[in-house]
C-alpha cells in the first residue's frame, strides 16, 4: 500500500489528491480539452516547464494537480511546454498565447519563467497567474514555493540509514540555487543521521543550460559511474534526467534510487524499476496547483506568496514499497523535530 509521512499525508488528504523540476509561440507539446457539459465555463492555461507533461517527476506532480481540477471542475484546459533552448522572450510569448486566447488561471510550472511572468502579469492585470519556485510581485500572481530541502533533509536520513558503503550519490540536474537547496537538505539530513557516510554530487548542466533537466541518457552515465566508485544510494533531482538514474540503479544488485517530487515507485512507466525506488521526496506541486484553480472558481484567487512547507504537507517523504517502513521510528523523529523547529535546514 502506498503511503507517505503522516504530515504529507494530511496535507494530500486535504487537497482530495492522490500523487503519483518553443519557439516563440510554440512548444514541444501543445495539448487542450474540452470541459464536460456541465463545466464551469473557467478555461486554464499551463505552462511547463522542459520535459512537460510525462517527465515522471516535477511537471507531472503540477499535471495530478491539473487533471483533478478538470475532473472536479470541468474546466477546459490548455498545456504548453518549453524547450531547453528557450529564451525569456519565447517563455512570455507562451504566457500571453494562453492569457490572450481567454486562458485564466494562467499557471508557469517552473523557476525559469519568472522574467516572463513579471511581464506578461503586467500586460494582463485581469488574468490571475501562478509560479512555482518562483515569486512574482504582482497582485494578481500567486507564488508557490516549497521547502523542497525538508523532504531532501529526510531523504537524506533515509539514505544514511539504507546505506551499506557508507557512500551516497547526489545528482543535480543543473546547478542553480533551486537544485542546490535540494542538495543541502540531502547533504545535512545524512551528515547528522551518520556523520561518516560521504556524499558525492554531480550536476549534469551549468547556469542556463537547463538540458541536465531532461536527459535521462545523461543521468544514466552519472549515476553508473557513481555505482562504479561503491556508491550505494543515489538521490536525483533532475527531472526526467532522473529516470536514468533510476535505470542505472536498477541494474545493480544491492542499491537503492531515491525518487524525486513525484512518488516515483508509483509511476506505472518506472515500474519495471521500482523494487530498487528506496524513498521518493515529495514536492506537492499538485496541491498548489489545484488550489488556484479552486480558488479562481470561487472567485476568490490566491495571490502574494504560498509557502508549501514539510509542516503543512507541501514536501513529504513517500513510503511506497515499504522499504523505508523499519527505518519509520527514525524517520518520524526527524520530522517532529523539523516541524517544530528543533531542526532548521539549511537551503545552501
Amino acid at each position: 500500500m502506498r503511503r507517505v509521512t503522516k504530515i504529507a499525508a494530511a496535507g494530500i488528504a486535504s487537497a482530495a489528491l492522490a500523487l503519483t523540476a518553443t519557439a516563440c509561440g510554440s512548444s514541444s507539446k501543445d495539448t487542450s480539452s474540452s470541459p464536460s457539459s456541465s463545466g464551469s465555463g473557467l478555461k486554464v492555461g499551463v505552462a511547463y516547464d522542459v520535459g512537460g507533461r510525462g517527465d515522471h517527476s516535477f511537471n507531472d506532480s503540477a499535471a495530478a494537480g491539473l487533471d483533478k481540477a478538470k475532473a472536479d471542475f470541468g474546466v477546459t484546459v490548455k498545456e504548453l511546454t518549453a524547450k531547453t533552448a528557450d529564451t525569456d522572450a519565447d517563455r512570455e510569448t507562451r504566457l500571453e498565447q494562453l492569457a490572450g486566447n481567454g486562458y485564466n488561471p494562467v499557471i508557469a510550472i517552473g523557476y525559469s519563467y519568472g522574467t516572463a511572468l513579471t511581464a506578461a502579469a503586467k500586460k494582463y492585470p485581469n488574468v490571475h497567474f501562478g509560479i512555482v519556485d518562483s515569486v512574482v510581485d504582482a497582485k494578481n500572481v500567486d507564488s508557490m514555493l516549497f521547502t523542497a530541502e525538508q523532504s531532501s533533509y529526510l531523504a537524506g536520513v533515509a539514505a544514511a540509514l539504507k546505506t551499506k558503503t557508507n557512500k551516497v550519490g547526489f545528482i543535480g540536474g543543473v546547478d542553480i540555487p533551486l537544485i542546490k537547496t535540494f542538495q543541502a537538505g540531502f547533504d545535512q539530513g545524512v551528515a547528522d543521521t551518520n556523520p561518516k557516510v560521504k556524499v558525492t554530487a554531480q550536476y549534469l548542466s551549468h547556469g542556463s543550460d537547463l538540458s541536465g533537466f531532461a536527459d535521462p541518457a545523461k543521468g544514466k552515465e552519472a549515476a553508473q559511474g557513481m555505482l562504479d566508485k561503491g556508491i550505494d544510494v543515489i538521490y536525483s533531482a533532475a527531472g526526467s534526467s532522473g529516470n536514468g538514474s533510476i535505470e542505472a540503479v536498477a541494474g545493480k544488485s544491492g542499491t537503492w534510487a531515491i525518487g524525486v517530487d513525484s512518488d516515483q515507485y508509483a509511476d506505472s512507466s518506472l515500474a519495471k524499476y521500482k523494487n530498487s525506488i528506496l524513498t521518493s521526496a515529495l514536492k506537492n506541486v499538485n496541491v498548489a496547483v489545484y488550489d488556484l484553480v479552486k480558488s479562481v472558481k470561487a472567485g476568490t484567487p490566491l495571490s502574494g506568496t504560498q509557502n508549501y512547507s514539510l509542516a503543512k504537507g507541501g514536501v513529504g517523504l513517500s513510503y511506497s514499497g515499504g522499504f523505508i517502513d523499519n527505518i519509520k521510528t527514525q524517520l518520524d523523529a526527524a520530522t517532529k523535530k523539523i516541524v517544530n523547529g528543533d531542526i532548521t535546514v539549511k537551503t545552501s
